[in-house]
């Protein structure tokens, strides 16, 4: 296997599970030293507590972060969580915790690894986005909000710091066979049928397929990729479904 990320320092939020987890190992396995930030326990080569909604705790970890290893390289974004509502049905507080932990998490993060990525002159920063931020499916309120609004951050972070070495960019996925989508299998029996039947492949995505373009994104072989979004969902939000 080649060394893709070979002595490079790469952050990870959402550490613990699912595609952070997934991607976690697979850039250690690339050469990265990996921190891994998140309320539980990761795979990564460090792992720090933090909440990415709180500022100041998200300043301490990154403040930990550089001390251990002197650099940050990359930052894959990739701490949230669903909130589907009703709009009229949900309320303030719903709202607030979509914001706080889908796209002003990012956004914390991000602004706390910019200075040393620009001191630096390079850097990598990975959006973990969805394809909710691009299409909206009803009774999903407001997390498709949220989601269009990482896409948007990290189409204007990637033009504003161009020129000074950063590329930012976004993944978003579609199914993913992560634990919560696992969990609803388990609750609604038929379910992981009628999501397989939907989708062109006949298959639902994993989450190593996810931080593969992660890996990819965050490389050299990708330095002239920026302001972009991939989207990783087997093909369905192509197809129009009656």
């Amino acid at each position: 296997m080649s060394a893709r990320l070979q002595d490079k320092v790469a952050i990870v939020t959402g550490a613990a599970g699912g595609i952070g987890a997934a991607t976690a190992r697979l850039f250690s396995a690339h050469g990265a030293r990996v921190v891994g930030l998140d309320l539980l326990g990761t795979p990564a080569d460090d792992h720090l507590v933090c909440d990415v909604t709180d500022p100041a705790a998200v300043s301490e970890a990154l403040a930990t972060a550089l001390a251990r290893h002197g650099r940050i390289d990359v930052l894959v974004n990739n701490a949230g969580s669903d909130v589907f509502d009703d709009p009229l049905s949900s309320n303030d507080d719903a709202w607030d915790r979509c914001l706080a932990l889908n796209l002003k998490g990012a956004w914390n993060v991000a602004r706390a690894v910019l200075p040393s990525m620009l001191a630096q002159g390079a850097g990598s920063i990975v959006n973990i986005a969805s394809v909710h931020g691009h299409k909206i499916i009803p009774g999903c309120f407001p997390y498709p909000v949220a989601k269009h609004g990482l896409v948007g951050l990290t189409r204007s972070l990637a033009i504003e710091y161009a020129a000074r070495g950063i590329r930012v960019n976004s993944i978003s996925p579609g199914l993913i066979l992560v634990p919560r989508i696992e969990a609803w299998f388990e609750r609604e029996p038929g379910a992981r049928e009628r999501q397989t039947a939907l989708l062109p492949p006949k298959r639902i995505g994993t989450p190593e397929e996810v931080a593969h373009t992660a890996l990819f994104l965050a490389s050299d072989e990708a330095r002239f990729i920026n302001a972009a979004d991939i989207v990783i969902d087997g093909g369905r939000s192509q197809v129009y479904h009656d």
